[in-house]
């Protein structure tokens, strides 16, 4: 496993490994890698003959009071795990390499970027899709993997692929999880000892919600009712960012749950930020 610093280098792989007419997959990530990143390296490489992992801690993505500093940063143990898994090449350049002395250019995918999470982060959105626009320019990839818990990055990447034509597929893949249900975040190392117990409150919200859906079709204010009272119950010093049910696409509100849609919240324990969804489709539940 080759593990790259520069574009020169990154470019010089990929002009090799197009010279053998392989395929390339592509994961980008920040590091301080977990079980849910490395599901994404076998997805890559069960479909892909050259698998690159990025390790880019952005920032561009993070605002003026946000955890950029203190984000966890694990180089050594995410290279031997990428090379456990069986990635090819890991890049990992500085933020001078990224940005050089100051780039002027950003991306901005509107709409989709200005709800959920993008509502409270202004300019995150921006930052994610600038920074993986130059990710794929030096790599082109034919495919790039993510997790389906930033379901929101997802659906804003997709449109960016589409609308500024990169050739390449954005795969998501399901969210991995923790034994109680927590989803598999680098930030879920903020967690005390306590808040972690409580942390898997936003699973079992999640799970209350699709229970409701599937079963009784209730309109999306009284299922995000009943999301707060378990979320009050369960984690009762979380501080709730937002509790939304949207249209997957659009990712605009809904009144009615009878069709697919996403239910998705952002809750605060400590000094975590953990986000969560479920995709629901009372339309097409089974008898």
């Amino acid at each position: 496993m080759n593990v790259l610093t520069t574009v020169r280098e990154m470019r010089a792989a990929v002009r090799r490994t197009r010279r053998d007419d392989k395929t390339i997959g592509m994961v980008p990530t920040m590091g301080a890698l977990h079980e849910g990143h490395l599901s994404l390296i076998d997805a890559a490489r069960s479909t892909c003959q050259f698998v690159v992992v990025s390790i880019f801690v952005n920032p561009t993505q993070f605002g003026p009071n946000e955890d950029f500093q203190s984000y966890p940063r694990t180089p050594a143990a995410d290279q031997d795990a990428c090379r456990n898994r069986g990635a090819d090449a890991v890049f990992m350049p500085s933020v001078q390499e990224m940005y050089g002395e100051g780039s002027l250019s950003e991306v901005c995918i509107r709409q989709l970027s200005e709800t959920l999470c993008g509502a409270g982060r202004p300019g995150h959105f921006s930052g994610v899709c600038t920074a993986c626009a130059k990710l794929f320019h030096i790599v082109q990839p034919d495919k790039a993997f993510f997790g389906a818990k930033d379901f929101q990055q997802t659906a804003v990447l997709r449109r960016m692929v589409a609308d500024l034509n990169f050739p390449l597929e954005i795969v998501v893949c399901p969210t991995v999880r923790e034994a109680d249900g927590l989803a598999m975040s680098s930030r879920n190392a903020y967690l005390s000892p306590a808040e972690r117990l409580r942390a898997p409150a936003l699973h079992a919200a999640l799970s209350l919600a699709e229970e409701l859906i599937l079963r009784d079709r209730p309109p999306a204010g009284l299922v995000m009712e009943a999301i707060r009272a378990c979320l009050a119950e369960r984690a009762p010093d979380g501080r709730i960012e937002y509790i939304q049910i949207v249209d997957p696409e659009r990712l605009r509100d809904v009144e009615s749950t009878d069709g697919r849609v996403l239910v998705a919240l952002a809750v605060r324990l400590g000094q975590a930020r953990l986000i969560d969804n479920a995709l629901v489709d009372a339309a097409n539940r089974r008898p």
